[in-house]
């Protein structure tokens, strides 16, 4: 029996909700559980000063209270999808979606029942698909009514696809339905490898109408061979998007020119977060942490941190080991809450409870490259790291003033993307690299259960760079990464695959 003068950490929860304004919740907020695996600094550091005076016993008077710095962290698995939506908040800008029944940022439209010819039920709004699109469903009872599909038609209250769905009267609050891609017309879809880029040209598809932005990564290709060019299938970073062509910059293969001819091809795409290329464009969240502390016999004691800004967040790719991420917040307040007063109100949204992406089995590539515009096959630098982070940092500094506990406001510095990356040496050129201030880039793309991420710094600069030479172990080198903007006006960029074939797995 566990003890009643102790409360074990098991006992604790992490949830966390978007407010409205610094330091105030909407009417009704979504309480978002996460999984933490451990916490940095968290709650309120009260600081005092001691009264000092000049005395024969030499003893020194009551302080007082003159101010509180409130903070706070954690560590997670970085799955799937449990840390998109907190990463906007680190990116500060709006995660740019394709069309669905629940998107993030926009109002949810929820499917009301399926029946058993391919179509879902709406109230109204599925008019935002159109013929042709690949989406994907989830989240329904029947596991028939899940999967992917082609849509057939679409009209404000019914998608149909061929899919053989069965009825479903009440599906879940959960199922949902979103745009994962596109199968082009037979025979439409050519692809040109000419210097450093690659151009999709489609006769028939007016490409603007795809959704698709500058700087995300999409998929080419399907699991069947009459989806895929005759030359093979990859990940492709879009360049730029006309009414008839896609041109991208990036690949991982198919880097040859190669006929459509006879084909249906397939592309898949996600949703893409990128810092702001505008002003317009940024979007200054703030948020509440809500950490439980067990009960008091009264009801759930919990702390907050209120007000608080997303400010430095680190990914974590090391060997033989799962993907996790750091992230921490700077606030302008805590509070703590009995189990009398309870936590505080809000629809509470369990945590995803998706499995753990492996850094062995579950990486489709890491590349570093020097960037060179005249090939879309650059020199590569590693063959393998052994270690790599992502550091985002964003300056948050508390504003202080006279008359308050705690901070008035917050101050915002730029937007700095750095890491590290220890690498097994192969030749000199990555030491040339950084003593010549070469331009690189490296990706990492992870894939995993029909799913993926890609991680992409399209410009960055390289320090260190001293070989690291030791007795019976390979030799490596350690570099450190300072990412600029690059010339489409962003510094990273995060694409999140919903769905992807199965050919878009690691090998």
């Amino acid at each position: 029996m566990a003890s009643t003068d102790t409360k074990d950490s098991n006992a604790t929860g992490l949830a966390i909700a978007e407010e409205s304004t610094p330091k105030v919740l909407p009417g009704t907020p979504d309480w978002y559980a996460k999984e933490p695996n451990s916490y940095a600094d968290f709650g309120g550091e009260i600081s005092t000063v001691t009264r000092e005076p000049i005395n024969q016993l030499r003893q020194n008077k009551r302080g007082t209270t003159t101010d509180l710095d409130a903070s706070g962290g954690f560590n997670a698995d970085y799955t799937q999808n449990n840390l998109t939506r907190e990463l906007q908040g680190f990116m500060y800008r709006d995660i740019q979606e394709k069309f669905g029944t629940k998107q993030m940022n926009v109002a949810q439209l929820p499917i009301t029942s399926t029946d058993g010819t391919g179509g879902y039920v709406a109230a109204s709004g599925l008019d935002g698909f159109k013929a042709d699109d690949l989406v994907f469903a989830s989240g329904f009872t029947n596991s028939a009514n899940n999967g992917l599909s082609k849509v057939t038609s679409a009209i404000a209250a019914l998608l149909d696809t061929d899919k053989a769905t069965v009825v479903e009267a009440s599906p879940p609050a959960g199922a949902k339905v979103e745009t994962v891609g596109y199968e082009f017309p037979t025979s439409d879809l050519e692809l040109t490898v000419s210097g450093g880029l690659a151009t999709f040209t489609s006769a028939s598809v007016t490409m603007t109408t795809l959704g698709l932005v500058i700087g995300e990564y999409i998929f080419v290709g399907g699991d069947v061979t009459d989806t895929s060019f005759p030359g093979g299938v990859g990940y492709f970073r879009v360049k730029s998007v006309t009414a008839t062509t896609i041109v991208c910059d990036k690949a991982t293969d198919l880097k040859v020119t190669s006929s459509g001819t006879g084909k249906d091809i397939r592309i898949f795409f996600g949703n893409f977060l990128q810092n702001a290329t505008a002003a317009t464009d940024i979007v200054c969240r703030t948020y509440q942490l809500e950490r439980t502390l067990g009960d008091d016999g009264s009801g759930t004691q919990s702390e907050y941190l209120t007000g608080a800004y997303a400010n430095e967040f680190n990914l974590n790719v090391s060997t033989a080991d799962k993907l996790t991420a750091d992230l921490s917040y700077v606030a302008m307040d805590n509070e703590q809450r009995t189990g009398t007063t309870g936590v505080k109100s809000g629809n509470r949204i369990p945590a995803l409870g998706e499995n753990a992406i492996n850094t062995s089995s579950d990486v489709y590539r890491k590349s570093m490259e020097i960037i060179d515009d005249s090939t879309l096959v650059p020199d590569t630098l590693f063959a393998y790291l052994s270690e790599f982070n992502l550091n985002i940092s964003n300056g948050v500094t508390p504003n202080k003033a006279i008359g308050t506990l705690g901070a008035i406001g917050i101050s915002l510095g730029n937007f700095v993307v750095s890491g590290s990356v220890t690498a097994y040496f192969t030749t000199i050129a990555a030491t040339q690299a950084v003593r010549n201030n070469t331009d690189v880039t490296i990706d990492c793309i992870f894939a995993k259960e029909n799913a993926g991420l890609v991680f992409d710094i399209p410009l960055l600069g390289l320090g260190g760079g001293k070989v690291t030479v030791e007795k019976d172990a390979p030799i490596t080198v350690p570099l450190e990464n300072l990412a600029a903007e690059n010339a489409d006006g962003y510094t990273l960029g995060v694409t999140v695959l919903p769905y992807l074939p199965t050919v878009a797995m690691p090998a």
